[in-house]
């Protein structure tokens, strides 16, 4: 049973930094593609998907959105995915997801991830 579990997130100032983190287990590593996705408060009523902000594939190949290249940074240890977020904006206001996908590849759609942490809540006033 893949469980991830997403912490770290906060109530913080434009301009400040927020680090999270996700642990998953449940699975034997092996160079799976994880991610960071988010949603914008409201979005999920409107049957919005959530959106990529960076994916670390398994040889390390590391993508960012637009939004968060330059502000944020992905890393990863085994089974431990990191997101420091620098120079937060409002917009940047949300629920943040770690995934996993357990076939090969690493796409940027939420669909394409198999599992799912709960979300930690980030607020950029």
């Amino acid at each position: 049973h893949v469980q991830l579990v997403e912490s770290g997130g906060g109530s913080v100032q434009a301009g400040g930094s927020l680090r999270l983190s996700c642990a998953a287990s449940g699975y034997t590593y092996n160079r799976n593609c994880m991610a960071w996705f988010r949603q914008a408060p409201g979005k999920e009523r409107e049957g919005k998907e959530r959106e990529r902000v960076a994916t670390y594939g398994g040889y390390g190949r590391i993508s960012y959105a637009g939004f968060a290249e330059g502000r944020f940074t992905i890393t990863r240890e085994k089974d431990k995915l990191y997101l420091q977020m620098d120079s937060l904006k409002p917009g940047d206001t949300g629920t943040y997801y770690c995934a996993v996908r357990l076939n090969s590849g690493c796409p940027i759609r939420a669909r394409d991830f198999d599992y799912w942490g709960q979300g930690t809540q980030v607020t950029v006033s």
